[in-house]
């Protein structure tokens, strides 16, 4: 794979670092060639060198003091009296601390101390004619400074320790009320719309917002008025934040983007000062965008608490509201915000005034996916096997995020072989790996364990050649992904908004294929066809309670209660008697019983092509469309990229409105034989 680096410049001077606290630039060196780099002239470097110089000269005055005081000769006290008896002692000095310094007449100069109190010593000396003097020890200013300079060091410290808490706390509190967003520089790599694929909508909206700041004249003659707030809602990993950029990018106004989470504070009130404090800065950059991202976090429903007293969040989001639409609005100031949890937030948010609008940032269609599978391939070599638009149609159901997850993934799989480009195969290795988990090739299963899940997933594969209404089967694999022992997964050639009841009833066919192969292979079944039995009986019991497909007619028996905590509903219930449960767990088990009865008669009346299916599954454990239409004798179907070239040609393009998108309902066929695990 080949990446593709930045240029560099080797001849250009690197600039310091401005938080680099030991060199910094000084100009030419002495040559004149190169800049010179020196230790900076910190304060704090120059108090401490000062302090060091100071106690190294004290500490070599003290040793050589008393070096000097050491030069002359000290005797034992017995010596200095025999000295003196003997006549040989010309002068005494007597100093304190019973200290005896003396002079022979041959001029040798020695010292001795007094061991005890001796009475007769002046005596004695006045006797032999000595002379003796008295002198006071010298007081050394270095020595008092000595003994004094671990008090003077341990008052220095605390004076320095008071001083920095107060100064910190001072700052503390005078910067907690202070907004945390920061400014979007034009030096900044810049985000336009042109690097984010699809939401066409949603770009035409926040495009005219834009629009609105760079030339407000050609909206004000008209009468119209500038929107206060824009709320981009949408599923996770769908480029809500990326549209913030791309506005940030693309308008000429100042920026400010922060996070819901900056506002929450310990402190009582600091919410609400911040938001106060946000604005003030916006009002003084009118016109402005302002950016709340998560904005659920200060803006959830209030009196969703169970306790009583004043609630920090709610104040904040008080605040919010006063600002957006209050006495001391000012226009100018557009205030942008995305939430994946619209459902949560307070209404007063929602209403017009405050946020004007609500751009629906959804999951990208398959034309929107290849467009940003397009774009995140630019910054890698593909080779030409690589087909974005099958890769569109296997990755339903994914958002932006995934996609450029699944790109950087297939550049690992082909930088982990040596490669510099990236095929097909790491692109589908890592698209597996993304929706369906990692696959567990050194999982050790036995060969009855091997073709019993062979059996498993042939059952799933076998239905997609017999039943109308599924998309085309894309591969099927016995090989473990994540807690699945195999997996049979299909492609859609569109992305569908809505499912009727007989394509419903084939995705139940084909979630019991697993459990009749067995069944019929083994006379048993076995714990892995758990997760098949689960979708099935799912899917069966809001085709009764949801979508009225049964009997029961056109009416809705779901439990739509809502989340705990949440300042709607504190108990769940339901809305219907026992005789209507009664009745719909009929209604599930007639559907699933069909179900099961039409899977049992196909795979019973082509269970040689079960038996094929599953011997070269356990031969080759993945097998993909073409090859098990070949192995079966089925028609092969025609390349989906070409079939898509010949409708382009005999259709006339025509505009839509997108349909609401049933998300709920199963978008990609993928049926796994979940493990014991």
């Amino acid at each position: 794979m080949k990446f593709r680096k930045d240029n560099q410049e080797p001849d250009k001077e690197k600039k310091t670092d401005k938080n680099d606290s030991n060199k910094f630039w000084q100009g030419p060196s002495d040559d004149g060639k190169k800049p010179s780099f020196r230790p900076q002239n910190n304060p704090k470097n120059r108090f401490a060198l000062m302090v060091f110089i100071t106690l190294t000269i004290m500490f070599g005055y003290m040793f050589f003091d008393s070096a000097n005081s050491a030069k002359d000769q000290v005797v034992p006290y017995t010596t200095f009296i025999s000295y003196v008896e003997a006549d040989q002692v010309s002068s005494v000095e007597i100093k304190e601390q019973s200290q005896i310094r003396f002079v022979l007449k041959n001029g040798i100069a020695a010292q001795t101390r007094i061991p005890y109190f001796d009475e007769t010593l002046l005596e004695n000396l006045k006797a032999k004619k000595v002379s003796v003097t008295g002198s006071v020890q010298e007081i050394s200013i270095l020595q008092v400074l000595l003994q004094l300079l671990p008090w003077i060091i341990f008052i220095g410290f605390t004076i320095m320790l008071f001083r920095q808490s107060s100064g910190m706390n001072g700052k503390m509190m005078s910067t907690l009320g202070k907004s945390r967003a920061k400014e979007y520089m034009d030096s900044d790599t810049k985000t336009t719309f042109k690097d984010v694929a699809g939401q066409i909508e949603a770009k035409y909206e926040l495009e005219e917002v834009v629009e609105f700041l760079k030339h407000p004249d050609h909206f004000t003659k008209v009468g119209a008025k500038i929107p206060r707030g824009v709320l981009l809602v949408g599923p996770p990993g769908t480029g809500k934040t990326l549209l913030a950029k791309a506005v940030a990018g693309e308008s000429g106004v100042a920026f400010f983007h922060t996070s819901g989470s900056d506002f929450v504070e310990m402190f009582v009130g600091m919410g609400a000062a911040r938001v106060r404090d946000l604005f003030e800065q916006a009002r003084k950059h009118s016109p402005c965008i302002l950016f709340i991202d998560e904005l659920d976090a200060v803006g959830r429903t209030r009196g969703g608490g169970l306790g009583g007293g004043n609630d920090e969040r709610e104040q904040t989001l008080n605040q919010i509201l006063v600002e957006m639409d209050g006495f001391s609005t000012s226009t100018g100031v557009i205030v942008m915000a995305a939430t994946n949890r619209p459902d949560v937030l307070d209404p007063a948010l929602l209403r017009p005034g405050r946020f004007d609008r609500q751009v629906v940032v959804d999951l990208p269609d398959i034309q929107e996916r290849e467009d940003i599978l397009r774009i995140h391939c630019r910054k890698i070599t593909l080779e030409d096997d690589v087909d974005l638009k099958r890769l569109a149609r296997g990755s339903a159901g994914t958002s932006g995020a995934d996609l450029a997850n699944l790109v950087n993934e297939a550049a690992l799989f082909a930088a982990r072989k040596n490669k510099t480009t990236v095929c097909m195969d790491d692109m589908e290795e890592a698209r597996d790996k993304i929706l369906l988990g990692v696959a567990r090739k050194s999982r050790a299963m036995t060969d009855d364990e091997k073709l019993a899940t062979a059996y498993h997933e042939a059952g799933h594969t076998l239905l997609h050649y017999y039943l109308k209404n599924l998309d085309p089967l894309h591969k099927v694999t016995i090989i473990p992904h994540g807690r699945a022992l195999g997996l049979t997964v299909s492609l859609p050639e569109r992305d569908p908004y809505t499912k009727n009841r007989s394509m419903l009833i084939d995705w139940i066919k084909v979630c019991m294929g697993g459990y009749v192969a067995e069944e019929l292979v083994y006379g048993e079944t076995t714990t892995g066809t758990s997760n098949d039995i689960k979708q099935a009986t799912d899917l069966a019991r809001r085709m009764v309670t949801e979508w009225g497909m049964s009997g029961l007619g056109f009416v809705n028996l779901a439990d739509e209660s809502e989340p705990l905590f949440l300042g709607r509903e504190i108990t769940q219930h339901k809305d219907y008697s026992e005789d209507t449960a009664r009745k719909i767990d009929q209604e599930i088990h007639e559907i699933l019983e069909e179900a099961m009865k039409e899977t049992r008669d196909i795979l019973s009346l082509h269970r040689d092509q079960l038996d094929q299916l599953t011997k070269e599954l356990v031969e080759k454990e993945t097998l993909d469309d073409s090859q098990i239409r070949i192995l079966l004798g089925f028609e092969p179907l025609p390349h989906y990229s070409e079939k898509v070239e010949k409708s382009k040609l005999e259709e006339v393009p025509v505009e839509k409105a997108e349909e609401k998108k049933e998300s709920e309902a199963p978008s990609v066929d993928e049926s796994s034989n979940e493990s014991k695990e």
